[in-house]
This record gives C-alpha cells, structure tokens and sequence, in this order.
C-alpha cells in the first residue's frame, strides 16, 4: 500500500510500503507550457519567414546599380524634341506590412542625365526621384508562395527635374519631359520584373523544395 507524504514541494512522490520512490507527480498550480502550436498558427509564422523582408529586398538587390538608356525619342509638337537619357538605379528600399495579407512597399531610388536636342542647341537636365511598387503575398496551389507584384505604371515613378535656365524650364514643358521619364522608367521596371532571375526569387516551391530535401 502506498501513501503520499504531505508537507513536501512539488513534484510530490508516491512512496510504497518499502518506502522506495516510484511515480513523481507535478502540483497542478505549476504552469506547463504547451510545446505546440496550431496549424494555422505554423503556416503564417512559416509565410512570414518565407517572405521575410530580407529575403524580398535580396531579389531586388539585383537591380542594385543597374544603368541602362533610353533615346533619342522624339517629343513635343512635331517630335521636334529628341530626348535621350542615362538612367541609374539605387539601392531599394523595403517596408513590410503584416496585416491579413503580408505586403510590401518597394522604393527604388533613380537617378537620370537626361539631354533634349534641338538640332540647333541641346540641354540636359539632372533628374532624381523614386519608383515605388507594391508587393503582395500570396499563397497558391499545390504548396507554393507567390510575391504578386503590382504591374509598374508612369504614376509609380516620382521624379525632380532640375534644369539650369528658365528657357530649359520651358522646354521641359513643352516636350513632356516629365511624362517621358516615368512612362520609360516603368516600362524598364515592367520587364526587368517579369526576367526569370526575379521570377525565380518571387515564385517558392515549397512542395519541390521538401521533396528535393527529403530525397536519400
């Protein structure tokens, strides 16, 4: 026959007759934590990891001091404008939202030499400004998580022209220089976005990348 003896802190132990300890038991006022947590609880954690804002703003780094050029185009009445420009990509910047959806605010700061031909003159102007995108998480079948990307449109690319007359003022008027600018900036953003090093990036396999890791 056993007995429990009284007095002592928890765990208490049963002791038998021979005195020799067997079960231990813990008091119920301790407080046990509970070592799982619920399916929907793993898989946001997981998409949080997934789309960490590391992860996302290394996909972009590709772009990272990218240059490309654009011109000479025509422009303002008559196309008798000839526009060309230099233009520069900087180091995005990301900012994440965690709310029903995960999201992201992409800004990538540019930096453009822009030159207008008259033929009889020319004038540059020094442009600085940003393209700002949208990004969502999404989460599609069989196992995958997707970075949907909000196609990039003129009025996603701010920008400050600086010109050194008042006749170069003008004339940026005149021949859209602004317009020009972000239509062929998002453009750009548009299709380096949709290239399969980017696609790569913002398309995870989950289901492949278990499969790949659990093959002996």
């Amino acid at each position: 026959m056993s007995e429990l003896r009284e007095g002592q802190s928890s765990p208490a132990e049963f002791r038998n007759d021979r005195g020799d300890a067997s079960i231990a038991i813990t008091d119920s006022s301790d407080t046990i934590t509970d070592p799982y947590i619920t399916y929907e609880e793993f898989g946001r954690r997981f998409l949080e990891y997934a789309a960490s804002p590391e992860r996302i703003a290394g996909a972009f780094e590709k772009l990272t001091g990218e240059e490309f050029a654009f011109g000479p185009i025509g422009a303002g009445p008559g196309k008798i404008a000839k526009l060309s420009a230099a233009v520069r990509l900087g180091q995005p910047r990301l900012n994440r939202e965690v709310q029903d959806n995960i999201s992201f605010d992409l800004v990538i700061p540019l930096d453009v030499d822009l030159l207008i031909d008259l033929s009889v003159d020319r004038y540059p102007f020094h442009v600085d400004g940003t393209i700002h995108l949208h990004l969502t998480v999404r989460t599609a079948p069989p196992l995958r998580v997707l970075i949907e990307i909000d196609e990039p449109q003129p009025s996603n690319v701010r920008i400050n022209v600086a010109s050194a007359s008042r006749r170069g003022e003008l004339l940026r008027i005149i021949a859209s220089v602004d317009h020009e600018i972000r239509r062929f900036v998002a453009r750009y953003i548009a299709e380096e976005i949709r290239k399969p090093n980017i696609r790569a990036a913002i398309d995870i396999d989950v289901a492949g990348r278990l499969d790949a890791a659990w093959t002996l």
